[in-house]
């Protein structure tokens, strides 16, 4: 049985310790105490994007390990979901790594509490397809991607691992069809590109998928990050600050505050989702969103391992109003 994971040993080294921080955590409105560290929302001008759209009535699965269903930066945005690991409707997170996603897509945002998401209005269904290490199969998580669509998913993440010959040599395999299902069913799906340095074709060049590389600060392609995916977009991927559980988990062993700093293309497809999850509420079907994200992104350098170039949620929203 194939199994995808996430890469443990690419998160875990970027991992921040901020315990205190959420002292006081409630409803109080205000700025997020955290959002200073938060580079990549502005590197993707999403606050800009913010004053047309906030991804409102709009949901992104998060096909992955589970959510912190109890997360102060999540609850209330969360939307039922399905675990497939334990055949349950109680997705919670026994790892970390689903829960950083789905606070870098839709934490609360001027709550006073944390971070802020990438698209504010939009809500978190998490179904979790991976266990606590991090693992699943193939099988698991096509079950996922069909589940989130057949129940109103509109933007489907997929942050997992993906690397070498075999990956080359089974692209042809179930995710395609369960990818191409979600699509039929009006749902973008957006999948991260692998945390492996090589270049790479991980899913067939028809299947309806936005892959997505990481980039760092300066603007240029990480060092661990996939590339070479047909029409791959990159977006921030180092050092990126989110959600982690309140309770300890693979990724939160020394760090319960609920907050921490992970890296892979793992933390760059959620913004990507965020964005599609913006251009969801002004109304684009799953075809014009996609290629509104790649028409829009910026590769002045034209750096091969940025695919077609860094993504700007402004210039994508200005482009979706305009084309109206």
């Amino acid at each position: 049985m194939r199994r995808r994971s996430v890469t443990p040993a690419v998160f875990t080294a970027f991992a921040a310790l901020v315990a205190g921080l959420v002292t006081g955590c409630g409803v109080d409105a205000g700025p997020d105490p955290l959002r200073g560290q938060q580079w990549g929302l502005d590197a993707l001008r999403l606050p800009d994007a913010w004053s047309t759209t906030r991804g409102e009535d709009t949901v992104i699965a998060v096909v992955d390990t589970g959510v912190d269903l109890g997360h102060p930066d999540l609850k209330g945005r969360l939307v039922a979901g399905h675990d497939f690991v334990d055949g349950d409707d109680r997705p919670d997170d026994a790892n970390g790594h689903g829960t950083h996603v789905a606070g870098i897509a839709a934490a609360h945002t001027d709550n006073g509490v944390g971070g802020a998401g990438g698209a504010p209005g939009t809500l978190i269904m998490p179904v979790r397809v991976l266990g606590p290490d991090g693992t699943g199969s193939d099988a698991d998580i096509s079950k996922g991607i069909v589940w989130a669509a057949d129940h109103g998913a509109h933007v489907v993440n997929l942050s997992l691992g993906e690397s070498g010959l075999m990956a080359r040599l089974l692209k042809g395999g179930v995710l395609n069809q369960a990818i191409t299902y979600a699509h039929s069913k009006g749902a973008v799906v957006v999948a991260a590109a692998g945390n492996d340095a090589t270049a790479l074709q991980p899913y067939e060049v028809d299947t309806p998928v936005l892959v997505v590389n990481a980039a760092g600060r300066d603007g240029k392609p990480a060092s661990f990050s996939n590339f070479g995916a047909r029409d791959a977009v990159s977006a921030p991927g180092v050092d990126i600050l989110s959600t982690l559980p309140t309770y300890r988990t693979r990724e939160s062993l020394t760090n319960v505050s609920g907050y921490g700093k992970l890296s892979g293309t793992s933390m760059a497809s959620p913004y990507v989702s965020a964005v599609a999850a913006l251009l969801h509420h002004q109304g684009l079907a799953p075809e014009a969103i996609a290629q509104t994200i790649r028409d829009t992104a910026s590769n002045p350098g034209k750096l091969l391992k940025l695919g077609l170039g860094n993504v700007d949620a402004a210039a994508a929203v200005r482009a979706a109003a305009a084309s109206k």
